[in-house]
């Protein structure tokens, strides 16, 4: 969206017709003899006949009146001093008039200001041209605004440059604004992005869930469902940037009970993308763990823990006072899931082995820099 200033060329015209000085409270400010101008500006565009009589003192009355800050900078002069200003100007600033007069406008760029900016005024003043430009300029007590200033050049009867005129309107609440409906444009793409994603999930829950009985499958995929919504809700407390490693796994194992549990490792944060998939992984491994494996027996211990491995990271997942499959498990969704989380989608790989005693598991998960995105590590 462009901020407009309305009627702004009528303003210019006005203000090519003036032939005093403004000082501050509308008095005439006491100035040597000048020559005989030789800048007559255009006709007003609609004016009566005593209005057009007095179109130049009318015009004295606009450009000091009006709240839009507006100054004239001498072309004719080395370094375009400045000759003309109003009292919205000196507001906008918090200059003085004597402290404006004879100098150049750069006096309100500031450490921050876009050299890009500066570059493009320069460009519109070297070409003789209008132009509008966007750029942060200084208060007198070092306070930054946005300035959306336009600039337009004022000639002379033979056609040369002898003024430019420039406008100001203080945008930076516009900017604020900006910024704020940009960043809610994000996060609502950011959403979007994420419910697609979780919806993904749902639907291979669904499709891929067994169960010899109605009953059983909608329990099934219940368990399931609560299981991405714990890791939605985890998401959630951390500003949905990422979540803790320690936390996605004490939070699906937990629901299966803490007893024999001991969960140990490094501190590593899974960004939001990944934080799902991978607590969707974990409560399958916990949960035929609770049905199948150590937490189904008393006694029965669980052992998780993860280290680095050069640039990478080894989770093991160790099972104790279980007994082993009579037969090797089917592949159903939860190895199906497993590899497509820890495989397929974090290039990782699965070696399992089932002991006299339990489950061993060793996930191997890639170098962070390969993953990128996938998971980062805190110093």
């Amino acid at each position: 969206m462009q901020v407009i200033v309305s009627k702004e060329r009528e303003t210019v015209e006005l203000l090519r017709s003036l032939d005093v000085l403004i000082c501050r409270k509308n008095e005439r400010c006491r100035v040597p003899e000048a020559d005989k101008s030789d800048i007559h500006g255009d006709q007003p565009a609609a004016a009566s006949k005593q209005g057009k009589a007095d179109h130049k003192e009318l015009a004295t009355f606009a450009f000091q009146r009006t709240r839009m800050p507006m100054v004239v900078s001498d072309a004719r002069q080395p370094d375009y001093p400045i000759v003309l200003a109003n009292d919205a100007f000196l507001n906008l600033t918090g200059y003085s008039a004597d402290e404006l007069l004879g100098k150049n406008c750069r006096m309100l760029q500031g450490e921050e200001t876009s050299r890009t900016a500066v570059a493009e005024i320069r460009a519109i003043i070297a070409q003789e041209r209008e132009g509008t430009v966007e750029i942060l300029n200084y208060r007198k007590d070092g306070t930054a605004f946005w300035n959306q200033l336009h600039l337009s050049p004022i000639r002379d009867d033979e056609g040369q440059l002898a003024y430019y005129f420039a406008s100001q309107i203080d945008v930076t609440a516009y900017r604020k604004v900006q910024t704020l409906e940009e960043a809610e444009r994000r996060l609502l793409l950011e959403v979007d992005h994420r419910t697609k994603n979780v919806l993904a999930i749902v639907d291979s829950i669904v499709r891929l869930s067994r169960s010899d009985s109605a009953a059983a499958y909608a329990a099934s995929v219940q368990q399931r469902v609560q299981a991405l919504s714990r890791t939605h809700m985890l998401l959630a407390d951390n500003g949905w940037q990422q979540a803790y490693l320690h936390d996605i796994v004490r939070l699906q194992v937990a629901v299966f009970g803490e007893d024999g549990v001991k969960i140990e490792g490094s501190e590593v944060a899974v960004p939001a993308q990944s934080v799902q998939p991978l607590g969707l992984a974990i409560h399958e491994l916990a949960a035929n763990a609770a049905v199948h494996g150590a937490l189904s027996r008393p006694g029965g211990r669980l052992h998780i823990g993860w280290q680095r491995q050069g640039d990478g990271i080894v989770l093991e997942w160790a099972e104790s006072g279980a007994s082993p499959p009579k037969t090797e498990p089917r592949g159903g969704f939860g190895n199906v899931l497993l590899g497509a989380v820890l495989e397929r989608q974090l290039g990782g790989s699965v070696t399992r082995e089932w002991r006299e005693d339990g489950l061993r598991l060793r996930i191997e998960l890639p170098s962070l820099d390969r993953v990128g995105a996938k998971l980062r590590s805190n110093p």
